[in-house]
């Protein structure tokens, strides 16, 4: 196991999306929605309520979707594949004479 050996990078990258206020966004749109039903008589009726959870939600289903499809499009067009593969090692089994005892 002394011998140096050369392991090439595999040469594919991973390509990690930004971080987006969407997601949060879209749940408090959804939660305002639902929420904004039983908020009845609270300064503003049910719907007004609804109504601006639902402009929330769509603004931010608008934004995800934006995005996603700006770093869909960020993305390199060609990677050049290298494969990282492992070198394969060789085993030696030792064979026992038939009938000969265990070492100690």
């Amino acid at each position: 196991m002394s011998e140096q050996r050369h392991i090439p990078e595999p040469g594919e990258t991973i390509q990690q999306s930004k971080p987006s206020w969407g997601p949060p966004l879209f749940a408090l749109g959804a939660l305002g929605a639902v929420v904004g039903i039983y908020a009845n008589g609270f300064v503003f009726s049910a719907f007004i309520w609804s109504y601006v959870g639902i402009v929330i939600l769509l603004f931010a289903f608008r934004t995800m979707v934006k995005t996603g499809v700006r770093g869909y499009y960020n993305l390199p067009r060609r990677q050049h594949a290298q494969t990282g593969t492992l070198p394969i090692e060789q085993f030696q089994l030792e064979t026992k004479a038939p009938g000969a005892a265990p070492r100690p």
